[in-house]
């Protein structure tokens, strides 16, 4: 399943590991995902979303539904 998150967007980004002896090799930074299944009040369901740390906050912040509807906007699935 891909590490993206449709709530912020985040995605594996690259970056280099660096040794002590200043060696540098590629590596990749991942999202913190988490799989959730929230309550919908507007929908009447769950919905399962496999979203970022950082989308949970989101979703605390601005509520289920408002983040839900933003996502359809765009596009994304759910």
């Amino acid at each position: 399943m891909a590490k993206y998150c449709p709530v912020t967007g985040k995605k594996p980004m690259s970056g280099n590991r660096v040794s002590h002896a200043n060696n540098k090799t590629r590596r990749r930074f991942l999202p913190n995902m988490q799989e959730k299944k929230l309550w919908s009040p507007a929908l009447g369901r769950f919905v399962r979303l496999r979203i970022s740390a950082a989308g949970l906050k989101n979703i605390n912040k601005l509520g289920l539904d408002a983040v839900l509807r933003d996502m359809r906007a765009r596009g994304e699935k759910f």
